[in-house]
């Protein structure tokens, strides 16, 4: 459950590290409060350093204090699958979109919840290296 002022990891290749939410981009159930598939708007609280090399694909997209968007890919609040089982994750992370609600990395650096798939970002899960799959009962 990401509410505002949560910080998120960013695992994409976008340039930002670390985002904190101030806005939960959805229909008003749940008060305000979003879980994995939700879409945010956030800041970029910090980034990776950007070098005067750097240029073409990989380049750095995005600087300390943007606000973005950003999907929710995993949380450390358990989440209650159809069949019984509870999903559980060690952090809170994010990937950031741009206006279209693209990708705005190439890559994704980490486990993603397969959850995902279900609500639209099947994207996101084909580029993850795996779904999640950490099962708590």
């Amino acid at each position: 459950m990401i509410g505002l002022k949560g910080t998120l990891n960013v695992i994409d290749n976008s340039g930002a590290l670390l985002v904190e939410c101030v806005n939960v981009l959805k229909q008003k159930v749940n008060n305000g409060w979003g879980s994995v598939g939700d879409e945010i708007v956030c800041v970029v609280k910090r980034a990776r350093p950007i070098s005067a090399a750097q240029s073409g694909s990989n380049a750095i997209k995005v600087r300390r204090g943007d606000v973005r968007r950003a999907v929710i890919v995993r949380t450390k609040k358990t989440v209650r699958r159809p069949d019984g089982r509870f999903i559980r994750f060690d952090d809170n992370a994010a990937v950031l979109l741009n206006n279209k609600r693209e990708m705005l990395g190439t890559r994704i650096g980490g486990v993603v919840s397969a959850d995902l798939r279900m609500k639209g970002w099947g994207k996101i899960v084909s580029l993850a290296p795996k779904p999640g799959l950490l099962v708590y009962s």
